[in-house]
This record gives C-alpha cells, sequence and structure tokens, in this order.
C-alpha cells in the first residue's frame, strides 16, 4: 500500500503533467492562426485605384487604336522595347469601378514578359516606354481583353513601371504595315495564279523548299487597309515545324520562290488565301516572310 504522502505527489505530478500538455496543446492549436494572422499582415494592400480611373482625362494623349496615357515618372533611356524582346515591368490594373485585378505590387515582385505575348493594348504600351519611366494608360476593351470569358470587361487602367529590357531573337520581318499593303506595285513579280512577290533581302540558300517541305519561317500578315492580323514576330519565336502543304495556297507557291535567309512580301488574292472564309481575314492578304530554315 502507498502511504498518503506518496499518493499526494503521484497526484500532484499527474495534474502537473496534464496542465503542461493542455498549455502545449493549446498552443499549438492557435499556432496555425497566429500564422495565417501574420501572413495576413506581411502582405502588402492593394494600391488605391488612382482618380481619374473611371474615364480618360481630357490632357491624356492618345493614340489612333484608342490608347491613352499620362507620364508619371520619366525614364532615364531613349531606347524602347521592340516586340521580340523580353520586358521585366512593375504594373497594376483595375477595371474602372476601381477594383484591382492584377497587382504585382501585392504579388511583392516584378514580372518578365515577352512583349508580343501580351494583350495588343499592353504591346502598343510597353513600347512607348523607355528604361526607369511610368504611365498610367487607359486601354479600351478591344485592345485589352476583349470580352474574354474570365477576363477584366470593359476598359482596363494600367499603371506600368518599365524597369528592364532584354533584346529578344533578332528578325528583319517587323510589324508595321508596309507603304504598299493597299496593291502590289508595279515591279513586283506575278505568277499565273495571280500570286504578287517582291524579294525585300536576297537569300544566302540554294535550294528551293518544295511543296512538300517542312519550313521555319518568320513572317507578319496584314489585310490591305493596313490591319495586322498575325504575326510570328509579335509572339517573340518563329514559326517552326510549317509544313507548306498544310497552309493557304498562297504560301504553299510563294514560299517555293525562295531560299533560305531570303525575305520576300507577297500579296495574295483571297483565292489563294483564305477564301472568303468565315472567321478569316477577308480579300487579298500581304505578307512579309522570311525563310529561316527548311528541314
Amino acid at each position: 500500500m502507498m502511504s498518503r504522502n506518496v499518493r499526494r505527489s503521484a497526484l500532484l505530478v499527474f495534474v502537473l503533467v496534464t496542465l503542461v500538455s493542455l498549455g502545449v496543446a493549446h498552443a499549438f492549436a492557435q499556432a496555425p492562426r497566429q500564422t495565417a494572422a501574420a501572413a495576413a499582415a506581411a502582405a502588402p494592400a492593394p494600391p488605391p485605384a488612382p482618380a481619374d480611373v473611371a474615364a480618360i482625362p481630357a490632357d491624356a494623349e492618345k493614340s489612333p487604336s484608342g490608347l491613352a496615357w499620362k507620364v508619371l515618372k520619366p525614364g532615364t533611356g531613349n531606347a524602347h522595347p521592340k516586340v521580340t524582346d523580353k520586358v521585366t515591368i512593375n504594373y497594376n490594373g483595375w477595371t474602372t469601378n476601381g477594383r484591382i485585378f492584377d497587382s504585382t505590387d501585392v504579388r511583392g515582385k516584378p514580372s518578365v514578359y515577352t512583349v508580343g505575348n501580351l494583350v495588343p493594348g499592353m504591346v502598343e504600351a510597353i513600347q512607348l516606354l523607355s528604361v526607369g519611366e511610368k504611365r498610367r494608360f487607359w486601354m479600351p476593351e478591344n485592345i485589352a481583353f476583349k470580352s474574354a470569358p474570365g477576363k477584366p470587361q470593359g476598359m482596363c487602367v494600367f499603371e506600368i513601371e518599365l524597369l528592364d529590357v532584354k533584346a529578344g531573337p533578332s528578325a528583319t520581318v517587323g510589324t508595321t504595315a508596309p507603304p504598299d499593303v493597299a496593291a502590289p506595285p508595279d515591279d513586283a513579280q506575278k505568277s499565273k495564279s495571280g500570286l504578287a512577290s517582291k524579294v525585300l533581302k536576297a537569300g544566302t540558300g540554294k535550294t528551293h523548299p518544295t511543296a512538300s517541305s517542312t519550313v521555319t519561317v518568320h513572317y507578319s500578315g496584314w489585310t490591305t487597309d493596313g490591319k495586322l492580323f498575325d504575326s510570328s514576330v509579335a509572339r517573340g519565336e518563329p514559326m517552326r515545324d510549317c509544313p507548306l502543304n498544310g497552309v493557304i495556297a498562297g504560301w504553299t507557291e510563294g514560299v517555293q520562290l525562295m531560299v533560305e535567309g531570303e525575305q520576300r512580301r507577297f500579296w495574295i488574292p483571297e483565292k489563294l488565301a483564305y477564301e472568303g472564309r468565315e472567321g478569316r481575314p477577308k480579300g487579298m492578304l500581304v505578307f512579309d516572310v522570311e525563310l529561316l530554315k527548311i528541314q
């Protein structure tokens, strides 16, 4: 039999161990809530919407596309990014009711993009900036997210600061509509099919692809009113493994005229292009094509 003193000591030890265990459990139970609260407190608050977020102010500059802007901070350089360049930017984006939908400030670090991979309004906007410069842009829906499901609707407002530019792959083909986009000039070569073309840069190769060849090309395509509708240059990388028997007839015929390294402009009649198909560019199309490689 245990003595009364021993029983008292054992009971005291049991009580102490129980209290310590309860305290540790309570501490662990509180830890996740405290950690979550600390993380929430540490996250940067979203920047407030600018006072003129609802509409383009009268003193904003505007481009023909509808893009408008105001310079908030001048840059330190004179060079501007090209569509193939990689840029590092800080930015915040709001809808016109002041709701912020994207922010590098909130994420706590800048973002890196190839310029040509962004929405058209961002492509135009970033090419206006120099390093160190910050502007506020108002982007109409037709050059922003174009009513895409799950994306911000209507005009969007961005504040963008250009931090750094890394040169992308070089391409002779550009994205600006050529001066003769409306019709083939008198000195263009013409084939019996109606295809017209003009060599812009002589190639270095000796052989021509065939109708069944696979090629790598850089290209830009416009309608005759100068609207760019497709461009590998804007996307920042060439079109690789392109089968010439799987493209429009004007390309199948035209690219066979080229050698590697050559750049040529094509005026392709509708019957050799998309033939009036729904959802495709209509009428004669103009392409600048650079043949990089015959596979």
